[in-house]
């Protein structure tokens, strides 16, 4: 007897279309920094990247972090960036949401680390936000 088995959804690009959706039009986000970053502050940089999983229950659930790169103009823009994010990504539980049924959502931690492209210019405000959740196929 063969179990059978469905490809679990790619929650990164279900994460980007979802925060396309929900967040202010003049955020970028995506799945890598932005060409000309320095010109996208003002409206704030959210780049989402897979940060592993595994499988929670074979065949039919599977745990997923999204590590989240949160750039802007100032601190404060950045850490209330995070805020949204989190929360935005917190209200999709229990939703369905592109290829994916969403289970749980939770924030497992938001620490502050600027972004210093060189010595010779000013460290770019960034929060980094670490968001694990338990998905399976739509």
């Amino acid at each position: 007897m063969t179990t059978p088995t469905a490809a679990m959804p790619d929650i990164e690009q279900v994460a980007v279309a979802y925060l396309r959706s929900v967040l202010p039009g003049a955020v970028s986000v995506g799945t890598e920094w932005p060409a000309q970053i320095a010109s996208r502050l003002a409206g704030g940089v959210v780049s989402l990247t897979l940060g592993g999983g595994g499988s929670r229950l074979r065949a039919v659930t599977a745990d997923r972090t999204l590590d989240i790169d949160i750039l802007a103009a100032t601190k404060k823009q950045a850490r209330d960036l995070a805020a949204l994010v989190s929360a935005r990504l917190i209200a999709a539980r229990g939703t369905v949401q592109g290829a994916a049924r969403i289970y749980e959502v939770d924030e497992t931690s938001l620490i502050w680390l600027p972004y210093q492209a060189s010595a010779e210019t000013d460290p770019i405000p960034r929060y980094v936000l670490v968001m694990s959740s338990v998905v399976r196929p739509a």
